[in-house]
């Protein structure tokens, strides 16, 4: 999957209301739900421009710059007297309803959610205004049947969802090796079997599926249970970056309050250096802070190799956007939708120019 490859810049957005499926995150459902982890807030700390500003991410590591951020206090040190109201979601599409609803403010969340909800709403209801995490997505078989890429060709395959980022990454790579699938049915050479992350280990044991490309930990719940990395989707793409996580925004929220947003940004690049800085901690913080939504904490055998395949950064690679919606669009998933102006940077980049650091590109499909 080579984003190396000339994209053009994409057009119109026909083909979304026909399917309603297409560019959602991977999910363990829809619902909403409130993240009790609280920071204190000291009585004298003084308020930003709003008295409180919501925020959404998933109980996934993937999401892990929001779970530390919160648990650590990071995000509400550089709030101040503004108070954070966490919530936390299973699937893309509800976190997009919610911040177009006015639930939260500013969310955490894959790069095909955020395609679709900009391009649903005619560019009017978010922006991207960060990175957060990169790479994170296996392709794990079984080393009974599956050895070499070739021995795919025949066998089924599970991706979380019909157009979601994995499935397109799926699609486009299938077509790079020169097979055959149709991409609505996921039938051809090799069969897409579209099957939800928390199914996806019971397809896996039952032999329903003979592998995934899928999303951590998933993968490395499929690998303690026997499976084989295959291909680490980073191998596939330019420098082993591409987006898994942005983070982005209400647009009537970033116009009204900026320094709130300026704020969480600051927090979100300090939550990603600490992270950096610290890996081992930030581990255990993360899957503290899982345990604490799901009831359950990752084993080591599952969280380290998770960890190990995910890298935190502040950069939202936004060129790989632009190439992921372009394989949605070859996959004939998707009519070429316009995204010019999904991104502002500005704020994040001041943030950066403040410590030092080189300002980030929106590959030319910035607001300015």
């Amino acid at each position: 999957m080579s984003a190396a490859r000339p994209f053009t810049v994409l057009r119109t957005v026909a083909a979304l209301a026909a399917l309603p499926l297409l560019l959602t995150a991977c999910g363990y459902g829809s619902d909403a739900e409130d993240d009790p982890t609280r920071a204190e807030v000291a009585a004298d700390a003084k308020k930003l421009s709003a008295s409180e500003v919501k925020i959404g991410y998933f109980p996934n590591l993937t999401h892990a710059t929001a779970l530390i951020g919160v648990q650590e206090g990071l995000l509400q040190k550089e709030l101040g007297g503004t108070t954070i109201k966490a919530s936390t979601f299973n699937a893309g599409p509800s976190e997009i309803e919610a911040l177009n609803a006015g639930s939260i403010d500013i969310g955490w969340i894959g790069p095909s959610p955020s395609v679709n909800g900009y391009t649903k709403s005619a560019g009017k209801n978010l922006r991207i205004i960060s990175g957060s995490a990169s790479g994170g997505v296996k392709l794990v078989v079984n080393p009974a049947t599956i050895k070499t890429l070739d021995d795919l060709n025949g066998k089924k395959i599970a991706t979380p969802q019909l157009g979601n980022t994995q499935d397109v990454a799926f699609l486009h790579w299938i077509a790079e090796q020169g097979w055959k699938v149709d991409a609505q049915s996921g039938k051809g050479d090799v069969s897409v079997v579209r099957t939800e992350n928390k199914i996806t280990p019971d397809a896996y044991r039952s032999g329903s599926v003979d592998g995934a490309w899928v999303p951590e930990p998933t993968a490395s719940k499929l690998v303690a249970d026997g499976a084989k990395v295959l291909l680490d989707e980073s191998e596939i793409w330019p420098d082993k970056k591409f987006v898994i996580t942005n983070i982005i925004v209400s647009q009537t929220f970033l116009e009204e309050h900026p320094d709130v947003v300026e704020a969480v940004l600051r927090g979100s690049v300090k939550t990603n250096a600490w992270i950096n800085a610290n890996p081992d901690e930030a581990k255990a913080s993360a899957n503290k802070a899982l345990e604490k939504l799901s009831g359950k904490a990752l084993p080591d055998e599952v969280l380290d190799p998770a960890w190990e395949s995910i890298t935190f950064l502040d950069d939202p690679l936004a060129s790989t956007l632009d190439a992921q919606a372009a394989h949605a669009v070859s996959a004939g998933l998707l009519e070429k939708p316009d995204l010019k102006g999904i991104y502002d940077l500005e704020p994040l980049n001041k943030v950066l120019g403040a410590v030092g650091r080189p300002a980030v590109d929106d590959a030319g499909l910035g607001v300015r």
